[in-house]
């Protein structure tokens, strides 16, 4: 009983020091000091660098860290190309208004469902000169990528997602049509996806940081209020860009799609050849010399440091809990010791939960599928039903989580901070959570 407290002390020392501190490098370094301490004891110093050591040798962390430099120095070259105004004076040319500017973020979001990194980097950046020009302020762009982007990948079957849950389901006997099955019953990410679709016609009230947003810009305020934000990233427009032709944003952010598509969702070949492509298409028309597209692909990429460095942070962290027995404890713990009706409500608080705490949530499901779907199938519960739980859990820990790596990419592309951005969501994530939980215990009951 004792060890099991002791595991939480590093998430409950990242949580409260975030929110007295409204930061996020410093808690996760401390975090992570205290997880190798409890961890290693005595020899936490050398415990600690084999930590790093272990996270810089992890596949999942040279993939973010590859990611985050191509970006940084693609999004960079997009700026100062004038590509991205000139994207942005051709959406703003067909725009009725903010809600109109808000419907093609969430088409934006849609069209790159086939993965979460591809959503959550390319709309802020795409849209947000768009959205700015609009009157609508950087709040609502950041909750409504935050939204949609985990909700798509997870209810269009044919996602990164999906392949990666498929994979780990099929361990248990379940296969892709399962997964479809489950689709109706994911209703964390439907009533959240609903809602946030609702407020961009003004059918769902603005409520928390979201209303001050607004009324901020309505008193002629400007969409990202500086003064209050201090993102870990900076990656604004230059002043005194001239804009280009908007072809010279669609086809790189096309190719990165196709190409991605093509070689089995790799997000890596897609982010290459796009750079690849930008830096024919700019160099040729003259927009930048060779020596010109290299060094402000390497600013850019330069700006993605620190938050390379705090991922690298969360991921150690990760690594500790799962060493500590923290995935095991706080969801196979509690996971047999409910009557079966409440397994579909327990799947999905738990799962939420741990995602919440950690930020991993593809981690969480390697732990949670292993016990969840045999649990169903012990006490003669509809497996689909926990399986969209199980989705609905994730999805919400992935809204909320303050060091969730989508959560900085998103703080990344809209210029707030992290802890805004999740405060900023949070109204809106407990509501679709409290009724997706009714669902839950109505559902366990009737079918």
């Amino acid at each position: 009983m004792g060890h099991d407290i002791i595991v939480f002390i590093p998430i409950i020392i990242l949580i409260t020091s975030a929110l007295i501190t409204k930061k996020i490098a410093e808690p996760m370094f401390f975090a992570s000091v205290a997880a190798a301490v409890i961890l290693y004891g005595k020899n936490f110093f050398t415990g600690y660098v084999e930590m790093i050591y272990g996270t810089l040798s992890n596949e999942s962390y040279q993939f973010v860290m590859i990611m985050l430099m191509c970006f940084g120095g693609l999004i960079k070259i997009l700026q100062e190309s004038g590509a991205m105004l000139g994207f942005a004076d051709l959406v703003s040319r067909r725009l009725k208004g903010p809600r109109s500017a808000l419907l093609v973020a969430a088409l934006l979001t849609l069209v790159t469902f086939v993965d979460d990194y591809i959503s959550v980097l390319t709309t802020p950046f795409v849209m947000r000169e768009t959205t700015d020009r609009c009157g609508i302020p950087r709040e609502h762009l950041a909750h409504q990528t935050n939204t949609l982007a985990g909700s798509f990948c997870v209810l269009i079957p044919f996602s990164s997602w999906t392949a990666f849950t498929v994979g780990l389901m099929s361990e248990q006997g379940f296969g892709y049509d399962d997964y479809v099955a489950s689709i109706p019953f994911m209703f964390y990410p439907i009533i959240a996806s609903a809602i946030c679709l609702l407020m961009i016609p003004g059918a769902f009230p603005k409520v928390g940081m979201m209303k001050k947003a607004y009324l901020r810009v309505a008193e002629g305020g400007e969409a990202l209020n500086e003064k209050t934000e201090n993102s870990i990233i900076d990656i604004e427009m230059p002043e005194n860009t001239t804009p280009s032709g908007a072809m010279n944003a669609i086809v790189p952010i096309a190719v990165l799609m196709i190409v991605t598509m093509i070689y089995d969702n790799s997000l890596v070949y897609g982010i290459i050849a796009a750079i690849v492509v930008s830096a024919i298409m700019y160099i040729s028309q003259k927009i930048m010399t060779p020596g010109g597209f290299f060094s402000l692909f390497f600013e850019g990429a330069k700006s993605m440091c620190t938050m390379a460095i705090i991922i690298c942070f969360a991921f150690m962290l990760s690594s500790a809990n799962k060493e500590l027995g923290f995935f095991e404890i706080l969801i196979g713990g509690i996971g047999g010791t409910l009557p079966g009706w409440t397994l579909p409500l327990l799947a999905f608080v738990l799962v939420g939960a741990t995602v919440f705490a950690t930020g991993g949530y593809w981690l969480t499901q390697v732990i949670a599928i292993p016990i969840f779907l045999p649990l169903a199938q012990a006490v003669d519960v509809n497996p689909a039903l926990v399986i969209g739980a199980m989705m609905s859990g994730v999805i919400f820990g992935f809204n909320t989580c303050l060091y969730a790596d989508p959560v900085f990419l998103i703080s990344a592309g809209t210029g707030l901070n992290n802890f805004s951005l999740v405060r900023n969501s949070l109204p809106y994530a407990l509501i679709a959570a409290v009724v997706s939980a009714v669902f839950y215990i109505v559902a366990g009951i009737v079918l």
